[in-house]
């Protein structure tokens, strides 16, 4: 049996672009659950958040989709499955999902002038993304009692604010491959700019040591991160994550934790510290 990549993320993360390079340099086909309820939502003449909304009371249609990921599994193919569920329904797939800060997920969605799926400022569109990723939250919940929120899902987290679609999917494909042969390994990849630190100072010679270390191709400590509310926060190894800040690295390879940011104060980390 072909392996299979499951590709969820939040909205305006680049699932779609990401995907169509992912089938170029995979071979691979391409399914995706959003093309159809993006129809489903224009045939019933209803805006996509408004059709989200729709589905909450109307099980129905997500479940004929999710007959149509159950029936993957046996698919002896490569595929691409841009899906929120298929991590769930689509048995032994690579599960990858790309986040995405609030802000530039609505500057694409704009971008991309989808019909019905933007305001006519950022600020609504904001909230429009905000109110669609919450009534999607809400409708796995109630129906299946997942939270396709939780990180710890996922085989591979991917952070796309800060990042290309080429940077993307070859992190996907790198880490894909190592996957291959260890299927219990998870990877999570956060841009620098997406990261908030605790304020309470950091060893600039470890910083600088780590530096180095990296430039010659060496390990350092990893970075341990848990995320909330769709921040991603650092719990250890502040040094490491401001050393591949430092070099400017596109992408921290870290650790995901469980955590919460409490009453701690944070600062945001930027790539040009």
């Amino acid at each position: 049996m072909k392996e299979k990549i499951s590709l969820a993320g939040d909205l305006g993360s680049g699932k779609s672009t990401v995907s169509d390079i992912l089938l170029e340099k995979l071979g691979a086909e391409y399914y995706s659950t959003g093309a159809i309820v993006r129809s489903l939502a224009e045939k019933h003449g209803m805006s996509v958040v408004d059709f989200n909304v729709y589905m909450e009371t109307h099980p129905e249609i997500d479940h004929e989709i999710d007959n149509c990921l159950k029936e993957l599994s046996g698919v002896d193919k490569m595929l691409i499955i841009d899906s929120r569920m298929a991590w769930h329904f689509t048995a032994g797939t690579f599960k990858v999902y790309l986040s995405c800060d609030v802000t530039t997920s609505a500057l694409r969605i704009m971008s991309a002038k989808r019909q019905n799926e933007h305001a006519d400022n950022l600020e609504d569109t904001v909230k429009h993304t905000i109110q669609r990723r919450e009534s999607e939250k809400k409708r796995y919940m109630t129906q299946y009692g997942v939270d396709i929120k939780n990180l710890m899902n996922y085989s591979l987290i991917v952070d796309t604010s800060h990042a290309t679609p080429i940077e993307v999917a070859e992190c996907i494909i790198r880490n894909f491959e190592l996957w291959k042969t260890n299927k219990d390994l998870k990877f999570c990849f956060i841009t620098p700019e997406r990261l908030n630190y605790s304020d309470d100072g950091a060893d600039g010679k470890l910083v600088e040591e780590y530096s180095l270390r990296l430039e010659r191709g060496e390990s350092i400590p990893e970075v341990t991160v848990f995320e909330a509310d769709g921040e991603f926060y650092i719990s250890e190894g502040l040094e490491s994550a401001l050393a591949y800040s430092f070099n400017m690295e596109t992408f921290i390879p870290c650790r995901l934790v469980s955590g919460s940011a409490g009453d701690k104060k944070y600062a945001k980390m930027t790539n040009s510290l």
